[in-house]
């Protein structure tokens, strides 16, 4: 007789608390489940996946996999771009799309109460039925769940007014790796009782906790927004610029896409964008009564200071969404283009133009095809490194290049990564942004939380 292995043991313990249809073991099926949407990241084989639908089913399956040493890998949607919901070997993934209700709708004290796998976009949608609004509203807001935007403290185009979502988050419901339950934050709008643990949480990547419950603030409806179009016959001028606005203006979006992004969004879906344009910036501002209209005008004689050699606003909502839906599509156009690996790198506003030459730079250097967006308003960068499909050589080009961008973000004084966490793509490169205490503090939170080490390991920490 085969002898019970400690998985076998939690899966057990998983089938006593889950229904059948909750407990995942098809060796054909477990790959959609083992990797997120980035590339370049390692990729393990876990041994089930499960998928429960409540707190006390969370804490029930942490506690197993925390008494047989089992790692967990959580997850929420697989829209992540670092790698941080990749599987490693014999683990057990630990899914919480199943957890998909909106608990709480506090119009009075301006919060909701969501399950992890609420799609950030239902979330918004359900909070604007009651006149509010959730701010944070990544590129993949479509398909991207709450938890995960928690988990990296994902930003989004509107944070550059609004923030990203640690300034959403008032509180959380976390269970520990032990299966322990523990309620984080607060209800109230100030509150210093105790250290931040809910901030703590936030953009961790499932390495000390598992979220079942994020209480995050809403807002009431903006006003309807002004848009604000300028195009720019050279990219550092369009630098310039954006540094001009944001010391001046608070727009509550700023969008840049360089002449490969715009080149490769038109042939993927054609729009009559000038493709002739070195970079184009998409703008809104959202001030109450006739404030949008005269901050839009004021962003766009900016521009026009500072090299735009056309500009332009509108108040059609239609012409408004088709403008950022052609934003938002920069990663579907990479993707039809060829293999690709997104790098997300922030910078001082005031180093932008520079980091958009120097990355062509990179590209000339290193052949390689690298398309440039973001949002320029946060100095936030996109750079997203193409290569023909199955061409080794290309992809090897392409990683020198990617750690370049790295080592030519923390030149600047920036950050190698500005909201798509580290996961398990950006372990070696965080020893250059943190300092050896950084990291000696790093490695003692993770041990008062998690001893055993089962969350996550690998994933979004220094390695050593």
């Amino acid at each position: 007789m085969r002898p019970v292995t400690d998985e076998d043991a939690v899966l057990a313990r998983c089938a006593a608390v889950l229904d059948d249809r909750d407990v995942l073991t098809d060796p054909d099926v477990l790959p959609t489940y083992s990797r997120d949407r980035s590339t370049g990241s390692p990729v393990g084989e876990p041994f089930a996946a499960v998928f429960p639908r409540s707190t006390e089913q969370v804490a029930a399956v942490m506690a197993a996999a925390h008494d047989h040493r089992v790692p967990v890998v959580p997850r929420g949607a697989g829209s992540g771009l670092a790698g941080g919901s990749n599987a490693v070997d014999g683990c057990l993934v630990v899914s919480l799309e199943r957890m998909r209700d909106v608990l709480v709708v506090d119009e009075q004290d301006g919060y909701v109460e969501t399950q992890p796998g609420v799609l950030n976009t239902e979330l918004r949608e359900r909070v604007r039925e009651h006149g509010l609004w959730y701010a944070p509203d990544p590129a993949s807001k479509d398909f991207c769940s709450i938890g995960g935007n928690v988990n990296t403290n994902a930003g989004g185009l509107c944070c550059v007014k609004y923030g990203v979502t640690r300034e959403a988050v008032l509180g959380l419901e976390v269970v520990l790796a032990d299966g322990r339950v523990t309620r984080l934050g607060r209800r109230t709008v100030k509150g210093v009782a105790g250290y931040d643990l809910a901030g703590m949480v936030v953009g961790s990547e499932g390495t000390l906790g598992i979220v079942t419950m994020a209480r995050l603030r809403v807002r009431p409806l903006p006003a309807p927004a002004a848009t604000a179009v300028a195009v720019f016959a050279d990219i550092a001028a369009a630098g310039r610029a954006v540094a001009a606005v944001m010391a001046t203006l608070t727009p509550s979006m700023l969008e840049l896409m360089d002449n490969a992004t715009i080149r490769a969004v038109e042939q993927f879906q054609p729009m009559g964008l000038d493709t002739s344009a070195q970079a184009i910036l998409v703008a809104q501002t959202d001030a109450t009564g006739t404030g949008a209209i005269a901050e839009a005008d004021a962003l766009l004689e900016i521009c026009s200071r500072h090299g735009a050699v056309e500009s332009y606003r509108s108040d059609d909502p239609q012409e408004a969404d088709l403008l950022l839906g052609a934003r938002r599509m920069a990663i579907p156009a990479c993707e039809a283009l060829g293999d690709w690996l997104l790098d997300d790198v922030s910078v001082p506003r005031s180093r932008l133009a520079e980091a958009m030459v120097r990355i062509q730079d990179i590209a000339a250097a290193n052949d390689v095809q690298i398309l440039t967006f973001g949002h320029a308003g946060d100095g936030n960068l996109h750079p997203t490194l193409v290569t023909p499909r199955g061409d080794a050589d290309a992809a090897a080009r392409a990683l020198v290049a990617f750690d370049a961008i790295l080592d030519l973000s923390l030149a600047l004084g920036g950050t190698i990564t500005g909201e798509h966490g580290v996961g398990a793509l950006k372990n070696d490169a965080l020893t250059r942004e943190l300092d050896s205490v950084a990291v000696a503090l790093h490695a003692r939170v993770k041990q008062a939380w998690d001893p055993a080490g089962i969350l996550n390991p690998g994933k979004a920490l220094p390695r050593w």
